[in-house]
């Protein structure tokens, strides 16, 4: 299953807030997200493209893989998402195998769902506000058409191909 994502800077999540309402979209609701990255200890996840964390939200950890990006416009990956029921347990599996915590990302996020896309507003400690638009699938060019309609029906405009902890990264 592929994650299908397009993300856009924002100056005024309000603005895209009000977008959403008068197109009405469902709002999910809101988190608070913090999310853990680790380094693997032979490979460089930074020249392979690929991300290892824990994700932290309330009382609920998942483990998640994620693989090289595979199109050129969009974030479109692989992941892969794991439940887990003991989280500190995994953190040391991963130490005793060589991984370190490399980073952390925390944000804000609110949840809508607009014609079968997922509407994220993140504001990202550090970083600043974007839009993410997320669908899953197999076929990547038919979710890509669907990412780009929202896009234009929410009057969004280009794209970051980085993921927060790439801009987080450059950033410091």
């Amino acid at each position: 299953m592929f994650e299908i994502e397009i993300k856009s800077p924002v100056d005024d999540l309000g603005a895209i807030r009000r977008r959403l309402e008068a197109l009405n979209a469902v709002h999910v609701g809101s988190v608070e997200q913090s999310d853990t990255y680790f380094a693997h200890p032979c490979r460089d996840f930074g020249r392979t493209d690929e991300a290892l964390r824990i994700r932290s939200q309330g009382s609920k950890e998942t483990l998640y893989y994620k693989g090289p990006k595979v199109d050129s416009e969009t974030k479109t990956r692989e992941e892969i998402a794991v439940p887990l029921t003991d989280a500190e347990a995994m953190r040391k599996v991963l130490r005793r195998l060589g991984f370190v915590p490399a980073a952390v990302v925390e944000k804000s996020r609110d949840i809508y769902r607009l014609d079968g896309v997922e509407v994220v507003l993140d504001n990202v400690k550090g970083l600043g506000t974007f839009v993410e638009l997320e669908v899953q699938g197999e076929d990547i060019e038919q979710g890509k058409a669907v990412l780009k309609e929202a896009m234009s029906s929410l009057g969004l405009e280009g794209s970051e191909r980085r993921s927060y902890l790439e801009l987080l990264m450059e950033k410091d």
